[in-house]
């Protein structure tokens, strides 16, 4: 095996430091770019991973489509009445245990992005993740991260010549966390560990010793490397001494692997004036197939305990943030690697399904609601899951625009081919007011015969100009692009066939540039 090879196969292997989980990730080109440029732009981004596939129907409730999803998961659906109201909206609302977030919402400090996915999704965690990791299609397998290509893109050839005296600090780092976000296509991307303060037994030399065999010489060269980059733990610990955590609001729990102590930890270090551009923290427990609520009170339970861990922890860090004067800088983004299916199963638990919301919160987003309750059949079936109003790609494209400059053939170069930009961040050209506008100006009526022998009418209404329609199968893939093409404003209605489709709930979408409008068929 090469050394080059090898050091990108073990990258998730902790080195045994002194008990620290030290992971070679190596700084990014395209970090390494945003840092050289501080002057105008010396903005962070926190990734939070919600790692197994959270619930989004019971994180972000749809209360337009109640009625419907009373009828497909009694089981575990929160109460209507102990839903949390969003200010502005009567259709949308958070989980009980969400406290923290509402109020960063009502506040103008969160944009929810509705239905986030990726066409044709596959349910498996591992292949998923590497999906949402990477910023791929389905079908195709990239070794990298959207992260990572862009970093290539802007510094091809790091990490020689760095540290500089400009981005003399590590450009990504992962606390108590790894992912594969800023994998570069030969090096994994900055430095990970799971508390700053234990970074220091690398400095003093305190390695186990490696095995006397091959694989025991590439860690001991793999630990030559890291020691290599003892400026880069020098920094961390001079930031970790040097800053602060000045909110009383964190909850307690277990030191370097609660969520709470990870974001506590990112917020010391932007203290302590550490350049880093891109975190990454990580909670797990998500994949609830079972026992997802308190039998007796839906709105107890595993998962209200995570999203009361997730908001607390995001609500204590954004007050940090504030108290720190360092919340113009900081953005943070949530992710998982799916959502859950809409109609839960018989041990008070939801199976693997497709899009589910994400939430990216800051001083410097547009607060708001991107998109409409995701669609919920009234009679829905086992394997039925919610239609994807937006790519996930999409919101990277947005992040790497309107967060961090990059724009123009450099961003489609990243991404690998153009995404529409979604009103997410204030510096966007287009606000949220104005994009909602634009999607209140779209409309799918009923559609009829409803249910469908082999051919459905979709009446519908728009401005006029080019739109798609698809229709998407109970399990999120795309089986039809009905049309494509130009269309005058108005009232009008087309027909479509659905001959040698089974039967079965199918969704039929609307899209217009950014907007999307979705409606249910039933085929017979």
């Amino acid at each position: 095996m090469k050394r080059r090879n090898f050091l990108k196969a073990t990258s998730l292997l902790p080195l045994g430091i002194g008990g620290l989980g030290f992971k070679n990730l190596s700084a990014t080109p395209f970090l390494a770019s945003l840092g050289l440029k501080a002057a105008t732009n010396d903005n962070i981004l926190v990734l939070i991973r919600l790692s197994g596939g959270n619930d989004g129907l019971n994180t972000v409730i749809p209360l337009d489509q109640y009625t419907n999803l009373s009828k497909a998961r009694s089981n575990v659906l929160i109460p209507e009445t102990e839903v949390l109201k969003l200010t502005g909206t009567d259709n949308t609302g958070l989980h009980p245990s969400m406290t923290a977030i509402r109020g960063m919402y009502d506040e103008g400090l969160v944009n929810i992005v509705q239905s986030a996915g990726y066409p044709n999704p596959n349910f498996s965690h591992f292949r998923s993740t590497d999906i949402w990791n990477s910023g791929s299609d389905s079908n195709q397998f990239w070794d990298t991260g959207w992260l990572g290509r862009a970093l290539d893109k802007e510094y091809p050839g790091y990490p020689t010549g760095y540290p500089t005296s400009d981005m003399p600090d590590p450009l990504a780092l992962g606390i108590g966390t790894f992912s594969t976000v800023t994998q570069g296509p030969t090096n994994q991307m900055g430095i990970g560990v799971s508390n700053p303060n234990t970074v220091y037994d690398l400095i003093n030399g305190n390695t186990d010793t490696a095995p006397n065999s091959k694989y025991g010489k590439e860690l001991a060269y793999i630990r030559l490397v890291n020691e290599q980059t003892n400026v880069y733990t020098k920094a961390i610990k001079a930031a970790s001494d040097k800053g602060e955590n000045l909110s009383t609001k964190y909850p307690t729990g277990v030191r370097g692997n609660s969520l709470s102590e990870q974001l506590k930890i990112v917020a010391r270090l932007i203290s302590g004036g550490l350049k880093t551009k891109v975190y990454m923290v990580s909670i797990g427990g998500f994949d609830t197939h079972a026992s997802q609520v308190d039998a007796m009170d839906h709105k107890v339970g595993t998962h209200a305990n995570l999203l009361k861990t997730l908001s607390d922890s995001i609500g204590a860090f954004q007050d940090d943030l504030k108290l720190l004067s360092l919340d113009e800088r900081v953005a943070g983004m949530t992710y998982s690697e799916f959502g859950r299916r809409i109609k839960s199963n018989l041990s008070g638990g939801t199976d693997h399904g497709a899009g589910a919301p994400m939430m990216v919160f800051g001083k410097n987003v547009q607060g708001g609601i991107l998109g409409n309750s995701p669609v919920i059949p009234e009679t829905v079936e086992v394997k039925d899951n919610i239609p994807m109003q937006f790519d996930m790609r999409q919101v990277y494209a947005s992040t790497i625009k309107d967060w961090f400059g990059i724009t123009g053939s450099t961003l489609t170069d990243i991404m690998g081919k153009p995404y529409d930009i979604l009103p997410i961040y204030k510096s966007s050209n287009v606000s949220i007011n104005d994009f909602e506008d634009l999607v209140s100006n779209i409309k799918i009526y009923e559609p009829f015969p409803n249910p469908v022998d082999d051919e459905v009418n979709l009446k519908f209404k728009t401005d006029g100009g080019t739109i798609a329609i698809r229709i998407f199968d109970p399990l999120g893939n795309l089986i039809k692009q009905a049309f494509t093409g130009r269309v005058a404003s108005g009232e009008q209605i087309k027909t479509f066939s659905l001959k040698g489709m089974s039967s079965g709930n199918y969704f039929i979408q609307l899209a217009q540039g950014t907007k999307r409008v979705s409606s249910v068929i039933i085929k017979k």
